[in-house]
């Protein structure tokens, strides 16, 4: 069974697409963790169908290295506008593409070769508040938000050292049914933040556009930050704006075609 792939990604946050019309039948969990194996597999953040059938109404399907379904990822939904730009099928600057978490407008700012640039609508961030969580490293301060997907934000002075284990057991609180991303942001000035991730279903990753989201508007809703904040993430810049909706800039790089071969 072939599978035919394009690889991109946004700020290191990697992603493999396949076209709606040439995904086999079958079992897409299982066949997202096949593809997505970092030794075994192709290797990526996630595996993501499009379907451009109707070019007026793109939509994506996405699901996670460990083969779970997300509502929605930045990154991963700038790739695949990336890759509608790049074969064709749409032509103007702005786009709509339905995803899990409902239709994001994306507006293209930048295009060199197969990089490309763009600004997107995460829509209005909605807060349930600071909550205390519990974990074997001790109790942990996180702003829980929703963005199109559940946000843990942890804003620390410095990255803890056991980030990543703290990460992962927060994922999977029982506070949280459905898991959670979490992210740990440090504020450096009241326009910048640094920040590390540990998603949902896939552990740590270089960059995210939901978690940045959370982390950003987890500062500003502290008051250690203002409007436009610059996101550091450990693969590059993302930009953020929070004005009548949370607006995320960033970029999104085709890398690679090719097949997966599955038996």
């Amino acid at each position: 069974m072939n599978v035919p792939f394009t690889k991109a990604h946004g700020a290191g946050n990697d992603f493999l697409l396949t076209w709606i019309e040439e995904a086999p039948a079958g079992d897409f969990p299982a066949l997202a963790r096949a593809i997505c194996a970092r030794h075994s597999g192709v290797g990526a953040d996630g595996w993501m169908l499009v379907d451009a059938r109707d070019p007026a109404a793109p939509a994506i399907r996405l699901f996670n290295a460990d083969g779970s379904e997300p509502e929605l990822s930045g990154n991963g939904t700038r790739c695949a506008a990336a890759l509608l730009y790049h074969s064709g099928k749409v032509t103007e600057d702005e786009i709509r593409i339905r995803t899990g978490a409902g239709i994001k407008e994306l507006k293209l700012l930048e295009r060199h070769g197969l990089a490309y640039t763009f600004e997107m609508n995460m829509g209005q961030p909605r807060d349930s508040g600071v909550r205390q969580i519990a974990t074997s490293f001790g109790t942990v301060e996180a702003r829980l938000l929703d963005v199109g997907n559940p946000q843990a934000a942890i804003l620390c002075p410095e990255f803890p050292a056991n980030w990543r284990g703290i990460g992962a057991e927060i994922e999977r609180h029982p506070m949280f049914p459905n898991r959670t991303n979490v992210s740990f942001a440090r504020v450096l000035d009241e326009h910048t933040i640094d920040v590390v991730f540990h998603e949902r279903g896939v552990g740590e990753t270089m960059s995210s556009g939901t978690g940045s989201t959370g982390a950003a508007a987890a500062a500003i809703l502290r008051g250690s930050a203002r409007s436009p904040v610059r996101v550091i993430t450990p693969a590059g810049d993302l930009h953020f704006r929070w004005t009548d909706s949370a607006w995320l800039t960033g970029p999104a790089e085709i890398v690679a075609t090719g097949d997966f071969l599955s038996g």
